[in-house]
């Protein structure tokens, strides 16, 4: 089977180089869309389903992060390499969650390594559906590990000596109907986005807030705070259990509401253990 390849970066020239790259280092491959936003890459995605797709981290619109977290939702997620400037640090966080990245500019042996390892991934053994199916799962669970990390290093901030130091919201105010309530963040269940709103769920009820679940998250604690799928984030002490679903999905059990939360599957790895 062709493998088939996806390219998504703003700036033009530099995809140019990558696509004439990777045309010349992979000839058997077929690349399906060179696109130059975030919004166009999930749109060509959904629309060719690549294989592999290089992802630009930084891109109007959505981020190639923001792009990977689509992509893991997919019923057959494609392979990710992501194409970056970031400092060491954040490199780090690539080879320890063992995705590929490519540095900028494109260097042609770096390049030749990854679509070594990119062959190697996708001649894996296709005969047997339970192992391919792991195997996916395995790249999923890498890529949401990697996501994290990423996040948690872009939202912190540095204190002295260059230590990561937050201080985190400690009350939501909320108007329900005509007053301000004020919700402790410790009795904060889970956070909902609905539309231009966030549903914060607590013990005393449900109530909206105008802002972004991203916006929100960003100020709290995120050793409590979790997010689990695209638009739910939910307070750890207060999960029971994880529960498997079909097709390796999990959902979350609560303390005190009767309601299961789903787990995205980059998410996933988050409770392996529970």
């Amino acid at each position: 089977m062709t493998p088939t390849l996806l390219i998504a970066d703003d700036e033009a020239l530099l995809a140019r180089v990558l696509e004439s790259e990777l045309m010349s280092l992979w000839p058997e491959a077929r690349i399906v869309s060179v696109v130059h936003d975030g919004v166009a890459a999930l749109a060509a995605a959904r629309e060719h389903q690549p294989r592999v797709a290089f992802l630009d981290i930084r891109m109007p619109g959505m981020s190639g992060m923001d792009v990977a977290r689509e992509l893991i939702e997919f019923d057959t997620p494609p392979l990710v390499v992501f194409v970056t400037a970031y400092d060491q640090f954040a490199l780090e966080a690539f080879e320890r969650a063992a995705v590929d990245y490519v540095l900028k500019p494109v260097q042609r042996e770096r390049l030749e390594a990854t679509v070594q390892r990119l062959k190697d991934r996708l001649a894996g053994p296709a005969d047997d559906e339970d192992t391919e199916a792991e195997a996916s799962i395995a790249e999923t669970d890498r890529l949401g590990q990697l996501l994290a990390r990423l996040e948690s290093l872009e939202h912190a901030t540095p204190g002295p000596g260059g230590a990561p130091q937050r201080q985190y919201l400690r009350f939501i105010k909320a108007l329900v109907g005509q007053e301000v309530r004020i919700i402790p963040v410790d009795e904060v269940i889970y956070l909902e986005a609905t539309d231009k709103y966030v549903n914060v769920v607590s013990g005393a009820g449900e109530a909206l807030i105008r802002t972004s679940l991203r916006e929100l998250t960003q100020q709290l604690d995120p050793e409590r705070f979790w997010q689990v799928h695209r638009g739910t984030v939910v307070n750890i002490t207060c999960v029971a259990s994880a529960v498997n679903q079909s097709l390796g999905r999990l959902s979350l059990r609560l303390r005190d509401r009767p309601e299961l939360l789903p787990v995205a599957r980059q998410y996933a790895h988050l409770f392996k253990q529970m």
